[in-house]
């Protein structure tokens, strides 16, 4: 279910919407998420992987378009933006207080949290780490900081300057992370099933579990 929300606070980022005003759509999306888990399970459904939003303070779209804030707000560590990846994690909270309800609801089904934020952090703290070398330049784009612009985006108009090797950038047009980034948060999920969520071995009965599960 999910990762849900990226295409609602994106669009309102981008189209100059303040803070304030998008604060107040998580709690929308967070019950539309959970609203829904709950008639999936009304059908049948026993199990659920939720995922949490990603830091989207890392997404080279959203830096272009804040390029300039106060050198505070950006983690020194990273060079994210700390205001808007303090949003992402608002949006983690409220979704794992609300799946936590969802379990209390309804004892017989397996409803397990899954961390995208942490473990992505990890690939900005340490790229060499993963086998990234540019961690906020977009492989598909044009100009600019964080290879991207907005009116000369990759793929519109038809735009060929995209980088040599895919797999050592994070993200791909500025928006979407890379295959290769993308394979590494799908990996680390499937092993962390595999290995950790005690119901992993056998999903399909209903078992209750209130396990978050971190990729890495």
């Amino acid at each position: 279910m999910g990762e849900i929300g990226g295409n609602d606070y994106n669009h309102a980022f981008q189209h100059g919407m303040n803070i304030e005003e998008i604060l107040d759509f998580v709690p929308l999306v967070v019950d539309i998420l959970t609203s829904s888990i709950h008639e999936l399970i009304k059908l049948g459904a026993v199990t659920f992987l939720v995922p949490g939003n990603f830091p989207i303070g890392c997404s080279p779209v959203l830096l272009t378009q804040f390029q300039g804030s106060d050198k505070d707000n950006y983690d020194p560590s990273t060079a994210c933006l700390t205001w808007l990846n303090h949003f992402s994690e608002h949006h983690n909270e409220l979704l794992r207080n609300e799946l936590e309800k969802l379990r209390n609801h309804h004892p017989n089904t397996n409803i397990i949290y899954v961390d995208y934020y942490n473990p992505v952090m990890h690939f900005y703290r340490s790229p060499n780490q993963f086998g990234f070398r540019e961690t906020l330049k977009a492989c598909c784009g044009t100009g600019g900081l964080y290879n991207f612009n907005p009116s000369k985006s990759c793929g519109y108009p038809p735009l060929e300057r995209c980088c040599d090797d895919p797999s050592s950038y994070i993200s791909w047009d500025g928006i979407h992370y890379t295959e290769a980034t993308n394979r590494l948060v799908a990996d680390g999920v499937f092993e962390e099933l595999m290995n950790t969520v005690p119901t992993s071995n056998n999903l399909c009965p209903a078992a209750s579990t209130t396990n978050t599960l971190s990729v890495f």
